[in-house]
């Protein structure tokens, strides 16, 4: 039995399918077959049922991939307790990080994070909360950047910051030069917003509530870079995170208009397993997000 056998089993068993499983491991159908067949001979028990088309774990089989996973988490340990006996900030860090915070804060947190951790180049991860919650628990990042709540059995949570939420509406709306608005104020306007499964979208909904009465036109987008385009092209007016609406991204088709006390926002933290080796790099990201010069992102002490 090999680490990388047990890899291969954690992979057919997340993508059902030889193929798919084969290509997340980059290496051929038949090596990963062959590999995955020499373990259940090994072991004496089947592992996966197969069919025409279909591929299933086995009963006995998810117990054994769950205990793999574990392996694989311990097995990793080992090289991260090595790894921060020479210098925990000596080496590639997997970052995670949810769309609506990834364009905006990266930029400016690699730059500071270059100052205090030179050699600790971020390996990112772009993705929705719940697969990088997934991602971690199965180590296959280090570290996560998500909006809290955010509560995972056996992961712990650390504050970054707060960001407040803004309305934006386009050049011309009869709200552009409005020193500040409030949440009850929205009804009835054409809402654009993210599609559903993103955690931003939930948060607005609930902290302006208005914008779901039946009177709305809800029109929805992928990013918040495509609904900033269709703001400033006129289709309707958003609600969007304060560091989503500087510069670069603001232009002089869009007007941004600040919510009246108190203002909605949203709590930005990391997350990472309770057995991560390198809390230093933890600490290190910390400091790294206090040092960058923005208002648009209020450290939490």
């Amino acid at each position: 039995m090999t680490l990388t056998e047990l890899r291969y089993i954690i992979a057919l068993a997340q993508e059902g399918n030889f193929s798919r499983a084969a290509e997340r491991c980059s290496v051929s159908q038949p090596t990963l077959s062959v590999a995955i067949a020499r373990l259940e001979d090994e072991l004496g028990v089947p592992l996966f049922e197969r069919g025409k088309g279909f591929v299933g774990v086995t009963s006995v089989g998810a117990q054994v991939v769950e205990q793999a996973r574990v392996a694989l988490q311990e097995a990793d340990k080992v090289r991260q307790v090595a790894l921060a006996g020479r210098d925990p900030l000596d080496g590639p860090l997997r970052l995670g990080v949810i769309h609506t915070v990834g364009p905006y804060l990266l930029p400016q947190l690699i730059r500071s994070l270059k100052a205090i951790a030179p050699n600790m180049p971020l390996l990112i991860e772009e993705n929705m909360t719940a697969n990088l919650s997934d991602m971690l628990c199965e180590n296959e990042l280090d570290v996560i950047i998500i909006a809290l709540p955010f509560e995972v059995p056996g992961v712990l949570t650390r504050a970054l910051y707060d960001e407040s939420f803004q309305v934006v509406v386009p050049r011309g709306h009869r709200w552009e030069g409005l020193p500040a608005i409030g949440t009850d104020e929205l009804g009835g306007e054409e809402m654009l917003l993210l599609k559903a499964g993103n955690c931003f979208r939930d948060q607005v909904l609930g902290a302006c509530p208005q914008v779901s009465t039946p009177e709305s036109d809800i029109r929805l987008g992928h990013t918040i870079g495509t609904i900033r385009c269709m703001v400033a092209s006129g289709l309707g007016v958003s609600v969007l995170p304060e560091g989503a609406l500087g510069q670069p991204y603001s232009n002089e088709m869009i007007s941004i208009i600040p919510f009246r006390e108190p203002a909605p926002s949203r709590r930005i933290a990391l997350a990472w397993r309770p057995g991560f080796a390198r809390p230093k790099a933890i600490d290190a990201l910390l400091d790294a997000v206090r040092t960058i010069d923005s208002p648009a992102y209020r450290p939490v002490s």
